[in-house]
């Protein structure tokens, strides 16, 4: 069976420890963070940092402070998210990816993302994915919408993106498409070739979502910037938790987790 790949959101750029006190906000508290999920067992981290304040920051010098640390203490592949905050300008989005990373986020098109929009127009995701073409790193194609698999597949004609490609399919969030079984395959059936998958929803839909992703082969995306929960109304105590959850899926269903150098294999990653 398809080693099961983990990737864990683990900080985000909306939570606030207001809403959670288990959320890792220094850089410190996101280092130790993603050494624990990667004890566990989980091969990538999808990084958000934060300033000062707590507030989410796309400063350069910041996420390479965070991605230095975490590389002292683990062999985690990096992800850095090209989203960041719903105000983030498009420029300082774009010079996420000179930050070292081994893959980068790559939404595939502008949603609704509760009373505001997560703005993402055709030129910048031509850009972002230029970009990671001559850096050479790999891109997680983020989709929210059915839409937006049509831009992926409009991205591989016009040859900005190359095989294999790595999709990651999130629903359930404000305005988004909702997070349904019928949803998600109706959006794997239009993938094209070489491709793998993995799934997560927002809130109280990311159980069913990662659910069915263990059990048909799919990989998952799991942590905190996606879900707050354990169960219901209970707070999950940090990222670890959350993994663990996901290794007690695998073990439900006979899902072997993949070691980091497994997971850069099926990925295609060059290694660092």
């Amino acid at each position: 069976m398809n080693p099961l790949i983990v990737t864990v959101a683990g900080v985000g750029a909306e939570l606030t420890k207001d809403q959670t006190p288990y959320l890792p906000v220094t850089p410190q508290e996101i280092i130790f963070e993603a050494e624990k999920v990667h004890q566990l067992g989980a091969q990538i981290f999808h990084l958000h940092v934060r300033n000062d304040q707590g507030k989410p920051t796309l400063n350069p010098d910041r996420l390479r402070l965070v991605i230095e640390g975490i590389r002292k203490k683990t062999n985690l592949i990096i992800q850095v998210s090209t989203g960041g905050d719903v105000h983030d300008s498009f420029e300082s989005r774009i010079k996420t990816l000179d930050t070292g990373p081994e893959m980068g986020s790559l939404t595939l098109g502008s949603v609704n993302f509760g009373r505001e929009v997560f703005l993402n127009p055709l030129p910048l995701i031509e850009q972002l994915a230029q970009k990671m073409q001559e850096k050479k790193i790999r891109p997680e194609l983020e989709i929210f919408d059915v839409g937006m698999m049509d831009t992926a597949l409009y991205l591989i004609k016009k040859g900005y993106l190359e095989p294999p490609f790595h999709f990651n399919v999130i629903l359930g969030g404000p305005g988004w498409l909702s997070a349904t079984v019928e949803n998600l395959e109706f959006i794997l059936k239009k993938m094209p070739p070489h491709s793998s998958w993995s799934a997560s929803g927002i809130g109280r839909a990311q159980s069913s979502m990662i659910e069915y992703a263990v059990s048909h082969q799919g990989h998952v995306r799991t942590g905190l910037e996606d879900n707050i929960y354990i169960s219901k109304g209970v707070l999950a105590k940090g990222n670890v938790e959350l993994v663990e959850q996901v290794l007690g899926l695998a073990k439900k269903y006979k899902r072997k987790i993949a070691t980091v150098k497994e997971a850069r294999k099926i990925l295609c990653l060059e290694l660092v």
